[in-house]
C-alpha cells in the first residue's frame, strides 16, 4: 500500500469538510510524523488515531537533517519541515496544502499532493460524488481553508 506522509493542514481540511473517515478508505497508508501529531493534532483531532492514522519517529539522522534545513526554508514550520524529512526519509509522497512546504517539497526533489488531489482520488475512488466534494469545498471555503481556489473545478 502506497505510504503517504501529511502535514496538519491536510487533515483540518477534511475534518471542515467532514470527509476524515472517507479519505481513510482510500488505498493508501496516511503517516505524519510523531511531533507534529502531538503538537498540532493530538489534543483537537484525537479521532485520527482511529480512523488509522499511522505515527512514524523520525529518525536521529532525520531529525539533524531537519535542523540543517530550517534555514533554507524561513517560512515553513519547523513541524512542516519533519513532515517533509519524514517523506524524504520514507521515499514517498508528501501531502500537504501549506505553499512554503510544497516549495520546500520541491526543491528536496519529494512529490507534492494536496487537498485537491485528496479529493480527485475520493471521487475516483466512488468514495464520494462530484456533488459531495462541491458541498465539501464550500464546507472549506466557508471555514476559510486557504486551497487555491482557482484550480478547483468539477
Amino acid at each position: 500500500m502506497q505510504v503517504l506522509i501529511s502535514d496538519s493542514n491536510i487533515f483540518i481540511d477534511m475534518e471542515v469538510a467532514n470527509l476524515t473517515s472517507q479519505m481513510f478508505t482510500l488505498p493508501y497508508r496516511f503517516v505524519t510524523p510523531d511531533i507534529l501529531y502531538y503538537e498540532e493534532l493530538e489534543e483537537e483531532h484525537p479521532n485520527l488515531l482511529d480512523v488509522d492514522l499511522n505515527i512514524l519517529t523520525l529518525s536521529s539522522d532525520t531529525v539533524k537533517y531537519t535542523e540543517s534545513i530550517v534555514y533554507k526554508y524561513p517560512k515553513a514550520s519547523r513541524n512542516d519541515l519533519f513532515a517533509l524529512v519524514l517523506a524524504k526519509q520514507e521515499a514517498c509522497p508528501l501531502i500537504t496544502g501549506d505553499n512554503a512546504l510544497r516549495k520546500a517539497g520541491k526543491e528536496e526533489n519529494i512529490q507534492i499532493f494536496g487537498t485537491i488531489w485528496i479529493m480527485d482520488e475520493l471521487i475516483k475512488h466512488d468514495i464520494i460524488t462530484k456533488d459531495e466534494a462541491m458541498e465539501a469545498y464550500d464546507m472549506m471555503k466557508n471555514n476559510k481553508r486557504r486551497l487555491p481556489w482557482d484550480l478547483i473545478e468539477l
